[in-house]
């Protein structure tokens, strides 16, 4: 393992030593009462640090793993995502292709290293053959919805998450061996806005941004999250094949893919009338709650690295 991700690694256990230790304090000094923000807090957490274990251990075991734990993520957030939708018996054939051929193929194909197919797979021949299943089986009942609806599911859960285990098969001279740690940078920069928003937008927050969306979102939490993310990002340039300039830049286009990327999630869940995509993470919703940022990052920041550095 590069002596960065050590290095790295290290530092994210000491932050989230910080952070349960806070906790701690902060739910010693409620006297055991039950309050809703400390006791979110510690289950957020919990919740992190079984998350950076999984990430951690797939790291340290290589490739394999690190493709096997989104192939597993992206199961589960598709599961999720058809949970919300409205199916019917007519959709049983396309969604057995979607979680049974397309999702192992497209992460077959990351495996790889076919570029060429794992770029085009799921956009051109899933969306054309999800379409034609549906229609054999002759169910015209809001036929176009559920479709849609479908399609947008595989590339949200399968596509674009895929790209965060694509990062590890770039090519980019003089950074053999280390790629993983391109993995590590998107998700603490990507995570890492998330959290600042949410910080910033408790302290400053006056202006929403999309209330009707994401209440909780505002300007003063996503201008502050953006910048800091920013310069966190041109912070860790030594883990990357970046100049600091152009670690923050990447950085600052992450943040703002990943906070859109939130709010297009955010109003798929208003649609459906729900508050989280699932209950598997506790503290944090379900699968997609916790990556519905990434999977918007992810892709820009996979085909700018690889066309401008390999």
């Amino acid at each position: 393992m590069p002596r960065e991700t050590l290095i790295l690694f290290a530092g994210v256990v000491g932050v989230l030593v910080f952070a349960s230790a806070v906790g701690a304090i902060l739910k010693a000094r409620s006297g055991g009462d039950p309050s809703p923000t400390v006791d979110n807090l510690n289950a957020r957490v919990k919740a992190w640090w079984v998350m950076v274990a999984l990430l951690g251990a797939a790291i340290a075991f290589g490739k394999a793993a690190v493709v096997v734990l989104y192939a597993m993520a992206s199961f589960f957030a598709l599961r999720e995502f058809i949970t919300l939708t409205d199916t019917r018996r007519g959709d049983h054939w396309a969604l057995l292709v979607a979680f049974f051929v397309a999702l192992p193929v497209q992460y077959w194909l990351v495996w790889t290293n076919w570029y060429g197919l794992f770029a085009v797979f799921i956009p051109v021949y899933g969306f054309l053959l999800m379409p034609a299943i549906a229609a054999l089986r002759q169910d015209t009942s809001d036929f176009l919805t559920r479709v849609a609806a479908q399609q947008w599911a595989l590339m949200i859960c399968v596509y674009c998450a895929s790209h965060v285990p694509a990062l590890l098969t770039l090519e980019i001279p003089g950074y053999e061996g280390r790629q993983v740690l391109l993995v590590a940078f998107l998700i603490i920069v990507v995570q890492g806005s998330d959290v600042l928003q949410y910080v910033f937008g408790k302290l400053y927050g006056r202006h929403k941004v999309a209330p009707l969306l994401s209440p909780s979102k505002t300007w003063e939490g996503l201008v502050g999250g953006v910048l800091s993310a920013t310069l966190l990002g041109a912070a860790l340039w030594w883990i990357t094949p970046f100049t600091p300039w152009q670690a923050g830049l990447l950085a600052f286009v992450i943040c703002v893919m990943g906070f859109l990327g939130g709010l297009v999630m955010s109003g798929i869940k208003r649609d459906r009338g729900v508050k989280d995509w699932g209950h598997m993470i506790a503290g944090h919703g379900g699968v997609l709650d916790r990556i519905d940022s990434i999977v918007f990052s992810a892709p820009i920041f996979f085909h700018l690295t690889r066309y401008w550095w390999t």
